[in-house]
């Protein structure tokens, strides 16, 4: 092509908006859904570690809610702080352990979903 301005030739540029992956993209892909060795490899890996997570979330949680009537027996003068005519050892167990639990399932789930994309993004690549 020739710029009209300049009277100069320019040479072509190929614009590229996606580049290929090639064949590993599929490859990998067909490794696991024909659940070859190699694809068995990989959702056995993803298993394990939602597994992993699952185990942990579950061990703080469990550590969690049995602390907490630890903690009163260790110190009872906390056991018998009242709020609002209320026992601090009930309002803790019984009000604040919700919103608790409903944080961890959250946390579980941003963690698990997170754990899946690496996953997908892994076939992916």
């Amino acid at each position: 092509m020739t710029n009209p301005r300049s009277g100069q030739s320019r040479q072509r540029e190929r614009v590229v908006l996606a580049h290929r992956r090639g064949a590993r993209t599929v490859r990998t892909r067909v490794e696991v859904q024909e659940q070859t060795q190699v694809g068995e490899a990989m959702v056995r890996g993803l298993v394990r570690a939602q597994l992993g997570l699952a185990l942990r979330v579950a061990a703080v949680v469990v550590s969690t809610a049995f602390a907490i009537p630890l903690l009163f027996v260790a110190f009872p003068a906390l056991g018998d702080t009242t709020v609002a005519g209320v026992r601090l050892s009930w309002l803790v167990l019984g009000v604040a352990a919700y919103p608790a639990l409903y944080l961890a399932g959250r946390i579980y789930i941003r963690l698990a979903e997170r754990t899946e994309q690496e996953f997908v993004d892994l076939t992916d690549d």
